[in-house]
């Protein structure tokens, strides 16, 4: 389903590259973890996916397409297809938790009554069918994010991109919500690819995990594999933060 192949990216103005040669291929329908320390390069990996970014050298092909090869019509059709949660929720505070889930499919030009049934379906999904007049503040964290999660599926993607989602919550509200994750990625189909420092998390939901150090993999494979066998220093560290 996505596919990296020797990519390297390089900001303006920077010492170093972000991401040196980077190749991974994430399969379609399972759940991806890329896990590194902070200034790895998994934020700018995972913005390489949906082009927020552009590689300096390499490819990225999601469903057998090159994104760098889109013009601006065919990019858009390809982020219609690739949801995203984030660390910060970044929720509108001036709108009711529907009106924040109903934001993607007002700018897609869908009819009000088709708009409110799929808001309305969305948040039973994903346990907030009480809460649609609700204001982001009235919102524990847990419950941001699942809006967050409900407005990422708004136009039926085939992609979820996770870029750090549960970093700000709770270890009762993560294991909530990484549950949520998985039966969303079995019972939708979708491919998740899931940015995370945590290890724990890994553990918890993913099928495969690529270790991301100084914008290079280091260490991929099945977690069960990773866990029982991890061979880089990087990803002995981490493991070793879990006691496992």
């Amino acid at each position: 389903m996505i596919a990296l192949t020797d990519v390297h990216k390089r900001f303006a103005g920077s010492a170093g590259a972000a991401l040196n040669g980077v190749s991974l291929e994430v399969a379609r329908g399972e759940v991806f973890g890329v896990i590194g320390p902070s200034g790895a390069g998994k934020s700018t990996l995972i913005r390489l996916i949906n082009a927020l970014e552009v590689p300096s050298a390499g490819s990225v092909v999601v469903d057998g397409v090159d994104v760098a090869s889109l013009r601006p019509p065919e990019l858009r059709a390809l982020r219609r297809r690739i949801g995203m949660i984030f660390q910060n929720f970044g929720l509108l505070s001036s709108r009711t938790v529907a009106a924040n889930v109903a934001f993607p499919l007002r700018l897609a030009g869908v009819a009000r009554a088709e708009r409110e049934a799929k808001v309305a379906g969305l948040l039973a999904r994903v346990g907030l069918a009480d809460h649609a007049a609700k204001y982001p503040a009235q919102l524990s964290g847990g419950q941001k994010q699942r809006v967050g999660i409900a407005r990422a599926l708004a136009t039926d993607p085939d992609i979820l991109l996770c870029d750090e989602a549960t970093s700000a919550l709770d270890p009762e509200t993560t294991r909530s919500v990484l549950d949520l994750l998985r039966t969303l990625n079995r019972d939708l189909g979708l491919t998740v690819v899931l940015i995370t420092h945590e290890m724990e998390v890994v553990r918890t939901v993913c099928d495969r995990v690529a270790v991301l150090d100084q914008g290079q993999v280091v260490e991929t494979g099945a977690v069960a594999d990773i866990f029982a066998g991890a061979t880089h220093a990087a990803t002995r560290r981490m493991l070793a933060a879990i006691g496992a």
